[in-house]
Order: C-alpha cells, then sequence, then structure tokens
C-alpha cells in the first residue's frame, strides 16, 4: 500500500472588483437569480448563472418541496435547462452564490455532490471543462477551473 495526495488548484478573490468583467456579470446575474429561488423550508436562497459559448446566459435557483428528494438545486437547474434547451452549446463558466435570513454564511459555499456529478458529467459531454466561480454576498470567493478539482475522483461509467 502507498500513500498518495489529491491536490487542487484553484484561485481566491477578497472583492469582486478582483474579478473579470464577464465573471463579475455573472456573479452579479447568479446574485438575482436568488430572489427566484423557492426555499420556504431552509431559507436558504442559491442563485446559479451559467454562460454557453455563444452567449447566452442561464439563470437557475433551488427549488424546495415539502418531500425534500423532490427539490432540485440552483446549479441542477441552469445546468438541465442549458442541455434541454441548447443541446449543442458548450457551457463556459457557471457562477453560485447563496444568501439566507436564518443562518449567516461565512463564506462561499460550495455546490452539493450531485451537482458536482452533473458539472462534471456535463464536462463529459462537451469534452471540455468551464470555468466555477463560486462567490459570497460580501465580494469575496473561489475559481475553479473545472468541475474535476471540485470532485476529483468522480462517477465515471467505464473510465
Amino acid at each position: 500500500m502507498k500513500n498518495e495526495k489529491i491536490s487542487i488548484d484553484y484561485q481566491s478573490f477578497n472583492s469582486f472588483e478582483e474579478l473579470l468583467s464577464t465573471d463579475r456579470m455573472l456573479v452579479e446575474k447568479a446574485l438575482e437569480a436568488t430572489k427566484n429561488a423557492y426555499a420556504p423550508y431552509s431559507e436558504f436562497y442559491v442563485g446559479a448563472a451559467l454562460q454557453l459559448k455563444n452567449g447566452e446566459i442561464i439563470l437557475g435557483s433551488n427549488q424546495e418541496n415539502e418531500a425534500y428528494p423532490s427539490g432540485l438545486c440552483a446549479e441542477r437547474v441552469a445546468l438541465f435547462y442549458a442541455g434541454s434547451e441548447y443541446p449543442q452549446e458548450e457551457v463556459t463558466a457557471l457562477a453560485v452564490i447563496a444568501k439566507s435570513d436564518k443562518t449567516p454564511l461565512l463564506e462561499a459555499v460550495t455546490p452539493c455532490g450531485a451537482c458536482r456529478q452533473v458539472m462534471h458529467q456535463t464536462q463529459l459531454r462537451q469534452k471540455k471543462p468551464f470555468k466555477i466561480i463560486l462567490a459570497h454576498e460580501n465580494g469575496s470567493g473561489f475559481i475553479f477551473g473545472s468541475a474535476d478539482a471540485l470532485l476529483p475522483l468522480s462517477f465515471q461509467f467505464n473510465k
């Protein structure tokens, strides 16, 4: 047996002003999308904005249901909509931001495991990684170059 290590590269930022204008616009759109979240149970409002190669911006927000497994995260709402309506267009970037009136968020939230797997599958389908921006309302956050950074040991059927 041997010990091995997984490491990831990412960027951090302390102000939205540090972001490229296109990334800042995506974060602003994701924040706007939190207004459409339906989260009466958790009071945790998540918005996602993704950009397609053709320039189209797709928004998603979390949608809860009394039967918790029946809800859907903002990231998957946006990614599934893009896959349904623009199946030939590559995703180039995805921004995610969360708000909560109930629980103070101290930093940018990270996607759940299911969303990470869907991001990874999107990259496999389009044969190209995309940028993932995780932001906090205070202007800080992280940028990852691909879903592989968020899910290094992803599920792949017939690797």
